[in-house]
């Protein structure tokens, strides 16, 4: 957990690119980003330095080069230890026509992020800005892991909240919500083809070094956690950027971060490659034919994303893997034979383990679409006996525009630090989400269909034309159905006809 202190100093360097006349969200966390970076690569530099003065060695690597850019200006001088002493008005110029045309040059380099920074742009408006903003960051203390993961999930937080572009960003609760249910192996091969800011990579990473604290001790592990692990797609370069950074400052040396198309490309190298899916597609749009993967439209035919987006997770995991993604309530109904193929499939050919609703206000206030998680497992065989239920109402934030928790922060989220009582409860499902789900094979499936959650056989699945929608196999109990006595119905009638006979007065009026 970041300190008041250090949120403080966040919002300070937030509030002096707003003032300083960046106001897109996006461009601020993308200079931010840059410049993280920068310091990044300062660091890693003095860690070499050091080792070779230990070590009485030349350098084996420098970040660095000996001697000077086109420019002539000397590299050593493009530091973040050393242009952050300079001038203003100096430092703007060593930054803006030395270090950024240096961090382009990067992209030889093995390393996702220096791929990701071969197209920096230096977008800082004045010296005065540039050097309060190095002067803020710099004061913020890097070291500890923790610290830069939590510093840096606060300010893509702020792109939530500052407008249009939180729909990248899915709410971190449900993301641990959906990897605690996954629970991902230090063996695993983990993809999401939508990654954005990448929260889900990094959720997964973080709860693998708390479940599996000797990850990184095991050499062949390590190596696998570093380079083999994580898996991101997206097709937006600002997003692989922002997604990059937050996996370096969670700890991840070099994740596999790249551009795609995930729905429009040819999946060569990737059909059955992942053993975890963990994502939140984009929904609510459609691609022309021709646009769309073949392999794909060979799953299923259809324009609408939501389901290719299906499709593909199908053609990327292994037999065996998992998935755990986030799709609008219109794929658990809906009517055409696209969605009526594709949830069929998933029952019979493959095994469908779990369908949690959540409640409509979730993704507020940047979409009011009712969701659901899907979990499901890759057979090829089949394998779906009962299908798991959960009508989560309510996840510890208010539903509305204004989303404000609605318990202190250690009763929040999927893994509370302290206990909730029954009251608490209703404010905050997701922890019996995790309790019941734990149960699915057993006390889960003497529920009654009257409870919060409850199974329901592949049979009556089937016979319901593969509906996936809760409310087909919820039943209400007595205290439910709200009876009205016949002395408020027949009121009610009588007024209807005065109504009616009103209506009618007037109507011959008119006509005459």
């Amino acid at each position: 957990m970041i300190t008041g202190a250090i949120k403080s100093q966040i919002d300070q360097i937030w509030n002096a690119f707003w003032t300083g006349g960046i106001s897109n969200p996006l461009e601020v966390i993308e200079q931010i980003t840059y410049l993280l970076f920068l310091r990044r690569l300062d660091d890693l530099h003095t860690l070499e330095e050091n080792k070779s003065a230990r070590l009485k060695r030349p350098m084996e690597r420098r970040v660095f080069p000996e001697g000077a850019d086109a420019k002539g200006r000397p590299y050593d001088d493009l530091r973040w230890s050393r242009f952050k002493h300079l001038a203003p008005a100096e430092m703007f110029t060593v930054v803006a026509e030395h270090v950024f045309p240096y961090l382009r040059t990067l992209g030889g380099d093995d390393s996702t992020y220096a791929h990701h920074m071969k197209d920096a742009r230096f977008t800082i408006p004045s010296p005065a800005l540039l050097a309060k903003v190095v002067d803020l960051l710099d004061a913020v203390p890097m070291e500890d892991r923790d610290t830069k993961g939590d510093l840096y999930e606060y300010m893509l937080g702020k792109i939530a909240s500052a407008g249009q572009n939180g729909q990248f960003r899915t709410p971190r609760h449900i993301i641990r919500l959906m990897v605690e249910m996954t629970r991902p192996q230090p063996t695993d091969i983990i993809c999401d083809p939508a990654c954005g800011t990448a929260g889900f990579l990094v959720a997964a990473g973080e709860v693998l070094r708390e479940r599996h604290p000797n990850i990184l001790h095991d050499a062949k592990l390590r190596e696998h956690f570093h380079g083999g692990l994580f898996h991101g797609f997206d097709f937006d370069n600002t997003m692989l950027r922002i997604g990059s950074m937050n996996m370096l400052l969670h700890g991840v040396e070099n994740p596999d971060i790249r551009y795609r198309d995930s729905l429009a490309q040819d999946h060569a190298g990737e059909e059955e490659k992942y053993t975890l899916v963990l994502a939140n597609p984009p929904f609510a749009g459609s691609l022309d034919y021709e646009n769309t993967a073949k392999d794909l439209l060979q799953i299923v035919k259809t324009k609408k994303t939501e389901l290719l987006f299906l499709a593909l997770f199908l053609r990327l995991l292994k037999p065996g893997g998992r998935a755990a993604v986030i799709v609008p309530d219109g794929v658990l109904f809906g009517s055409t034979n696209a969605h009526k193929e594709l949830r069929r499939m998933l029952v019979e050919d493959q095994k469908l383990d779990a369908v949690v609703k959540l409640p409509g206000g979730v993704f507020k206030p940047y979409a009011g679409v009712s969701t659901a998680i899907l979990l499901f497992t890759k057979t090829n065989s089949g394998g779906t006996d009962q299908v798991w239920f959960y009508d989560v109402e309510a996840d510890g934030w208010s539903l509305d525009d204004k989303r404000t928790a609605q318990l202190p922060d250690e009763k929040l989220g999927a893994i509370p630090r302290a206990a909730l009582g029954a009251q608490e409860h209703e404010k905050n499902n997701l922890p019996d989400v995790l309790a019941r789900w734990a149960e699915r094979n057993g006390t889960e499936r003497e529920r009654p269909r009257t409870a919060q959650s409850f199974c329901v056989i592949k049979t009556d699945i089937a016979a319901q034309g593969y509906d996936l929608s809760l409310n087909r196999y919820k039943e209400m109990t007595r205290e439910e159905i709200e009876f009205r006595a016949p002395k408020q119905i027949l009121a009610d009638l009588a007024k209807l006809e005065e109504e009616i006979e009103r209506g009618m007065k007037e109507l011959e009026r008119m006509l005459e």
